[in-house]
């Protein structure tokens, strides 16, 4: 067994020294925007997150997130998990070590999922659990164990944090400089200072993520921090060509990307909507019918088409306006120039007729006295859209029906199960014990029964047949005549020679 490189031998040998590194995005750093990343700069990519506990029970999520995807030119890879388990993490990093050069454990998701997942960020304050998770994949495994965290308010916290992931094993850390508040409309600026105070308290390779949108945020950072690497991941989603300091117009990305996912399939079709929508961020506010269209569009032609046309405004655009075209107030470049997307900053809190302070922009819209059914609880925009399409849905959480967990793997469990568990656990449980669950459409008892009575109908066939055999051979012998030849004689050559007709 080769022996596992550590730290920043790991760094130097293992990831190349990679300095410019594309984030693990859920379903958005798959395969084909790796290489594509890859092919303008990107030194070491991540896989996007994976739910270690679905990647241990279930073959399929293992084939379709990362056994499909082994490429040669995908290298050096890191695998990101985020899990709670400390054994569940293990048993999910021995099946992916194979086939990646490290993985990593997500310490830094804010979203609400992750918060009800109990995972990402909302692990930060389990130091104890962290730190075996980290020190017994160590020992475990055959490749080097990172993490990606968020900082803390106080700097000497976050810096604690990082000096025990270290200790527990961990081999290079990314650290993300926002808190896990900072996040959707008030994402606001990333600490390099966190970031800074962290390099220079551990002995690992660290990279840094946060407020990168140029090539020139990223010297920059490395500048300020010391930090042996930067990740980016909304930079990189509105300009793959980012590290190579290069702002193409947005076709030239969108027909290459598309142009490596018809030469990598499978890739799923959502993930090429959602990277579209993001590279044509900008024209899209422009053009809102092709954004409809986007929208709608059932396959990879569809999408390639509709790209087509936002390409040919774009150029014809040009030609009629000359230098002035595709100028957009607030944006540096025209709207087809590969550029960042940056976030409106938050209101100002403002004060209700009651005088108490409220976020503004914050009001939920109200539907009509014979949309919401005489209720007084605002919906928000979505919530109307779908109640336009089922006038029946309601939204009321007192109402809402509770789900009951499966009793072994804590996901909804199947209302009317047989065995009280969720559709995957009972499959299992219904093929082992050979059982039907009609709520789950598994028929595993009626189709061996099916199988056994037609093997039972062909093998008393069988008998009934050769029974009437023996009987017709039994009878010919009992009359003193034995039975009549099936075939007739054949000729012999001699016969044709003499003309004898074989009577």
């Amino acid at each position: 067994m080769a022996v596992k490189l550590q730290g920043f031998e790991f760094w130097k040998t293992t990831l190349r020294g990679a300095r410019y590194v594309v984030a693990p995005m859920v379903d958005q750093s798959e395969l084909a925007w790796r290489l594509l990343s890859r092919r303008h700069g990107a030194e070491l990519c991540y896989t996007p997150m994976l739910h270690a506990q679905v990647f241990v029970r279930d073959a399929n999520y293992r084939k379709d997130n990362l056994y499909s995807e082994v490429c040669p030119e995908d290298r050096p890879l890191i695998t990101q998990f985020c899990a709670n388990d400390p054994e569940v993490f293990v048993q999910a990093c021995l099946l992916a070590q194979d086939y990646c050069d490290a993985i990593d454990l997500n310490l830094g998701c804010p979203q609400m999922i992750a918060k009800r997942g109990h995972y990402g960020v909302f692990l930060q304050d389990e130091w104890e659990l962290l730190e075996k998770m980290v020190k017994l994949a160590n020992e475990k495994i055959s490749v080097p164990i990172t993490c990606k965290i968020r900082v803390f308010n106080k700097m000497e916290e976050t810096v604690q944090y990082a000096q025990m992931l270290e200790k527990a094993g961990c081999q290079l850390l990314t650290v993300h400089g926002r808190t896990k508040d900072q996040k959707g409309p008030a994402t606001g600026i990333a600490s390099w200072e966190h970031i800074k105070a962290v390099r220079n308290a551990v002995n690992i390779p660290v990279f840094a993520n946060g407020n990168i949108q140029h090539l020139s945020d990223v010297e920059q950072c490395m500048e300020e921090t010391g930090v042996q690497g930067v990740m980016s991941a909304e930079g990189n989603l509105h300009n793959p060509a980012l590290f190579e300091g290069h702002s193409p117009p947005v076709w030239e990305m969108a027909e290459e990307y598309l142009e490596v996912v018809s030469q990598y399939p499978p890739c799923t079709l959502s993930y090429v909507r959602a990277h579209l929508f993001k590279l044509w961020h900008h024209t899209l506010q422009i053009h809102k019918d092709l954004r409809e269209e986007l929208a709608k569009v059932k396959n990879l032609q569809g999408l390639t088409e509709v790209s087509r046309q936002l390409r040919l405004r774009c150029q014809e655009e040009i030609t009629n306006g000359g230098e002035e075209a595709g100028q957009v107030v607030g944006l540096p470049f025209p709207h087809w120039i590969c550029q960042p997307y940056v976030r409106p900053v938050p209101k100002a809190p403002v004060a209700n007729s009651n005088g108490t302070e409220v976020k503004a922009g914050g009001h939920k819209r109200a539907l009509s006295q014979e949309d919401s059914d005489g209720a007084s609880d605002a919906l928000s925009k979505n919530k109307q859209k779908k109640k336009a399409r089922n006038p029946h849905k309601n939204f009321c959480p007192e109402q809402k029906p509770k789900y009951i967990k499966c009793e072994q793997c804590g996901n909804p469990k199947g209302n009317q199960c047989v065995f009280n568990l969720c559709r995957g656990c009972c499959k299992k449980k219904a093929h082992k014990e050979v059982a039907d669950c009609p709520s789950h459409g598994l028929r595993f008892k009626t189709k061996a029964e099916k199988q056994k009575t037609e093997r039972q109908e062909e093998e008393e066939e069988e008998e009934g047949k050769s029974r009437g055999l023996q009987e017709e051979e039994d009878g010919g012998l009992l009359n003193g005549t034995p039975s009549p030849p099936t075939d007739p004689p054949q000729r012999t050559d001699c016969g044709l020679r003499h003309g004898l007709t074989g009577t």
